[in-house]
Formats: C-alpha cells, sequence, structure tokens
C-alpha cells in the first residue's frame, strides 16, 4: 500500500501495489484546512485501512455471493457499520437449538462413525452434511469414546483389584521356604515364647498387641515396628494370630529372628479348640453360601451399570469385595474376649500398619466405660478417607437399615483399636454381629457392602470412644496425594486400600516408611528377591 501527497498538499492518493485497482484520492481545499486538521486525518485513515481490507479478504475468502450487497458492505467497512447484526452469536443460537433436538432423538439406525474428528471433517466436506446429520455424528462420537474410556477405566480398576488380591512371587517364596525350614530345623520349631515366658501372655501390666494375619512379611514389620518406637519395648507382648496353612511359616520366622527385649507368640487358628467353624455356623455360612462364594470370587464386571458407575464407587464396590473378607482371620477380632479371657486391654493392630511412636499411653486412655478406642472418620480433610458416615456403608433404602440406623452417624475405623475387654464381656457385641450377618444373608446380601467394618459399626454401636486422630493415620493405600508430613507426624500409618506397600502397585513415595523395617539382610528375604527394583 501507497500513501502519495502531492507538492501542492491539496491531494492525497492512496493506492495498493497488488495490482488491483484499490485507489482512493482526497481533495483538499487549502482555505478550509489547516495542516494540524489534514495530519490527523491522514493518521485515522491510515489506521482504518489495514481493517478494511482485512475485512473484505473475508470477505473475498466466505464468497461474496453468499451475503447481501449490505452486509457485505457492512463487513467491509467495520462490524456494525450501517446497521450490520453479529452472526456468530446468531449461529451458535443455531447450533445450540439443533444440539438440543438431538440429545432427545434416536441416533438414526446405520450412521457411519468416523473414526476421527479430521474424518469427520473430511466426510462433511465430501457428503455436505446438514448440521443436524453433523450433530448426530458428533453425539455419536462422543457417546462412543465415554462409553470406551469408561470401559478403559473399570478395566484398570479390575487389574488393581486383582494385583491387590494376589500374592507377590517374592513373599509366595517367602513363606514356603519358612514352611519348609519349619519340618528341617529343629531351632524353627522352638516354643514361642520359651515356657519360663508363658505366665507373662496373660499378665495385665505388660502392654499386649494382638495381629492377625496370614502374611509373614507384614507381620515382621508391624512388630519391628512396634519394638522400634517403643520407649519400654520390655513391656510388650505380641499376640500372633494365623491360618493353619501359614502356621509352620509363621513360627519359623519369629523363632529364627527373636525381636530383642519384646515377647512373640505366634498362635495358629486351629490351636484354639473352640474357634472352629462348626461351632461359629455364622462364619460358616459365609465361606460356604453359593451368594457369598460367587460374590468375592465371581466376574466382578459382570453385570455391571458401568453408565451410571463412577469410577470411584466402582473402585469402593471391588474392595469391598475383596476375598479377604471371607476370612476367618478378619472376623477374628470379635472374639478377642473369648481369645484372652485373662486380659483386661489388648491394642489389636491390622497388619498393613506402621507404628512410628510409642504407643504406650493408649493404656492409659480412659475409655469411659466404652469397649472400642477408635479414631472417627467424618472429621477431617482428607474426603477420601475422613468424610465416611453410616450412609457410605449401608443401603438404608432397606426397612431394617432404615429402622435402626442413623445415615448421618459418624463411622469410625478398624486397623489400631485399644479394646477394654472387660467392658466388653459384660456386653451382647459378638450376638449382635452374627445377628446382622445372619440378616444381611437372608436379605440377599442387600444390607450393607460387604466386609468387617460395616457390622462391626452395628455391633459396637455406642460403645466407642473416639481417641486422636494422630494417633491412627488412614489411607496411604488409596491415594497418592498423601501429605509426607503428615504421615512423620502420625504414631501410626495405615497402608488401608488396595496400594500396601509389599505391592508393585504400592505408592513408590510411601513405601520407605514401610521399607525401612524389612530386614533386607536375612537369607530368607534375599533369596527371594523381595520388592527388589
Amino acid at each position: 500500500m501507497q500513501l502519495h501527497i502531492s507538492p501542492s498538499m491539496r491531494s492525497i492518493t492512496i493506492s495498493s501495489n497488488n495490482g488491483l485497482t484499490d485507489l482512493m484520492k482526497i481533495k483538499v481545499a487549502a482555505r478550509h484546512i489547516s495542516y494540524r486538521t489534514l495530519f490527523h486525518t491522514i493518521l485515522i485513515v491510515a489506521f482504518l485501512l489495514p481493517f478494511v481490507f482485512i475485512l473484505t479478504a473475508l470477505v473475498t475468502l466466505e464468497g461474496a455471493n453468499k451475503c447481501s450487497s449490505f452486509d457485505c458492505f457492512g463487513r467491509r467497512f467495520g462490524p456494525r457499520f450501517l446497521g450490520r447484526v453479529a452472526d456468530s452469536g446468531k449461529l451458535v443460537r443455531d447450533f445450540y437449538k439443533i444440539f438440543n433436538q438431538v440429545i432427545t432423538e434416536e441416533i438414526p439406525d446405520g450412521l457411519k462413525l468416523p473414526d476421527s474428528f479430521s474424518q469427520l471433517v473430511a466426510e462433511m466436506k465430501n457428503n455436505q452434511y446438514d448440521a443436524k446429520t453433523f450433530a448426530f455424528s458428533l453425539r455419536a462420537m462422543m457417546e462412543k469414546l465415554e462409553r470406551e474410556i469408561r470401559e478403559s477405566k473399570a478395566s484398570e480398576l479390575m487389574n488393581r483389584h486383582f494385583a491387590a488380591s494376589s500374592i507377590p512371587k517374592g513373599i509366595h517364596c517367602f513363606s514356603l521356604r519358612l514352611t519348609d525350614e519349619y519340618s528341617s530345623n529343629a531351632h524353627a520349631r522352638r516354643q514361642l515364647p520359651s515356657p519360663e515366658l508363658l505366665p507373662v501372655l496373660s499378665n495385665n501390666s505388660y502392654h499386649h498387641f494382638v495381629l492377625s494375619t496370614d502374611n509373614i512379611l507384614a507381620a515382621s514389620v508391624v512388630v519391628t515396628s512396634v519394638v522400634r518406637s517403643s520407649l519400654e519395648p520390655e513391656k510388650v507382648v505380641f499376640h500372633v494370630i494365623t491360618d493353619k496353612k501359614t502356621y509352620a511359616g509363621m513360627h519359623s520366622w519369629f523363632a529364627l529372628n527373636p525381636v530383642a527385649s519384646i515377647i512373640v507368640e505366634v498362635k495358629g487358628i486351629h490351636q484354639f479348640d473352640w474357634l472352629t467353624r462348626e461351632n461359629v455356623p455364622v462364619l460358616e455360612a459365609i465361606e460356604s453360601h453359593h451368594d457369598f462364594r460367587n460374590y468375592y470370587h465371581g466376574n466382578h464386571i459382570a453385570g455391571a451399570n458401568l453408565s451410571n458407575t463412577t469410577p470411584r464407587s466402582f473402585a469402593s464396590k471391588l474392595q469391598a469385595r475383596s476375598p479377604k473378607y471371607i476370612s476367618l482371620l478378619n472376623h477374628l477380632r470379635i472374639y478377642l474376649p473369648e481369645l484372652f479371657p485373662d486380659l483386661d486391654k489388648v491394642v489389636f493392630l491390622d497388619d498393613d500398619v506402621v507404628i512410628q511412636r510409642d504407643l504406650s499411653p493408649l493404656w492409659e486412655i480412659d475409655l469411659q466405660g466404652k469397649v472400642n478406642g477408635a479414631i472417627e472418620t467424618c472429621k477431617g480433610e482428607d474426603e477420601w478417607v475422613m468424610s465416611k458416615y453410616f450412609k457410605n456403608y449401608f443401603n438404608f433404602s432397606h426397612p431394617l437399615i432404615a429402622k435402626h440406623l442413623d445415615p448421618d452417624e459418624c463411622a469410625w475405623a478398624y486397623g489400631m483399636n485399644i479394646f477394654d475387654l472387660r467392658a466388653w464381656r459384660k456386653t451382647n457385641i459378638r450376638e449382635t454381629y452374627h445377628f446382622w450377618l445372619k440378616e444381611n444373608l437372608k436379605s440377599n446380601l442387600t444390607m450393607w457392602k460387604l466386609g468387617t467394618l460395616p457390622p462391626a459399626l452395628i455391633a459396637f454401636k455406642g460403645r466407642v470412644h473416639p481417641i486422636d486422630p494422630s494417633w491412627h493415620m488412614l489411607g496411604l493405600g488409596y491415594q497418592s496425594k498423601t501429605n509426607i508430613e503428615n504421615v512423620k507426624r502420625a504414631a501410626v500409618i495405615h497402608y488401608n486400600g488396595q496400594s500396601k506397600p509389599w505391592l508393585e502397585i504400592g505408592f513408590d513415595h510411601l513405601r520407605p516408611f514401610w521399607t525401612k523395617y524389612v530386614n533386607y539382610s536375612n537369607d530368607f528375604v534375599r533369596n527371594c528377591h523381595i520388592l527388589e527394583s
């Protein structure tokens, strides 16, 4: 573009140098216009011309024959000049109208779905789709994509569920080698504890911990962490209870690797004469009933309505269907008064906890006549773990649940609990637990998400004393965004959830809080290549 001012300053010529006839002449009468006015005029014209050329080019590209001459004239000389309306706003409103139509209508049969957006654009161009066909195609593509994402997420959650339920090769090797050692090595079969220490097992001046597990490595970590954190380890007594198949290996480990200063007792369920499935008919039903077996060991995705299920909800359902919940070991807490008839108070620990602070003050807590000292899980910043009420566990559309429970009652946590066994023996907690298990069985498992906590929430109702949340930090097996500083400060950290620290799916930045209590110099641990990277 060129700007030419005549020597006499009486005319100004503006022309483009692209070969097109685009000429503008301004004749100026010197006597009527001052030089200052002329200069300002030139600046204004020079400022406006680029916009004129851009609008002209847009019209040319769109096709001048597709708009009215008056409207096109308006485009050339600026938006809304000469009464031009906002075409883009009208276009958007038209699209809204079409999209609202196709939302409620059925997608036409035989509609061919492109594999990508670029393919959709190409087909629109080649087939000259109208707006409605385009909207249907876009909707169908979006629904297909959403369906594939849901299925992919469900598959991922299923894989994590199976990974969490399986036994890692290294830990399986560890258990087998220790079991073999029990049969071939007399030292592995030595009495635990030694005969002179047997009276301590019922001495209430000691701090008694109970651990129920079939995971030998996890048991060793729990015991070691208690000893290292204890200010008076010589007052610690551990009662480790396991199943029959794990008993030999568990006994071998603690016989061959005695923990300094503390007393460890290892017992198998089969060694408690009264604790058999024949004497506990409800638990026998749990293990043998077809619906229960299918619920825990069947196809977890068959029949699931993934379209109405969020990933979080589906993950929660899978967690509740872990096969461990039909193990007698997971229901053992309800029999503590019978298992330890001479003890007044015990701390029960899950096998996925680590103790980081001396727990002896727990024995000094006044439970105020209650039975169970536990942290409440309805108060806290963590929405995943610390926002649990009864409505999160129970089906309040069931008449029995609605009649007897309050949906807004605060839930509490298993994992680290202080139990007053003297107060417990005066209650009917076990009978209540059995009653509700039977009712749930009669209701075809519709009263709650299965697991050991829901029936315990009912059985201990009104008998729980809240303890300070700093004693027990939950959620290290659920989420990777756990605050590390909070982890360091907690007395007990709990890897509840699928991502256990001994599994490959465990969170790498949280695993060191657990692995620092693993004795990697031990021959059994080293030879089984446990948790090698």
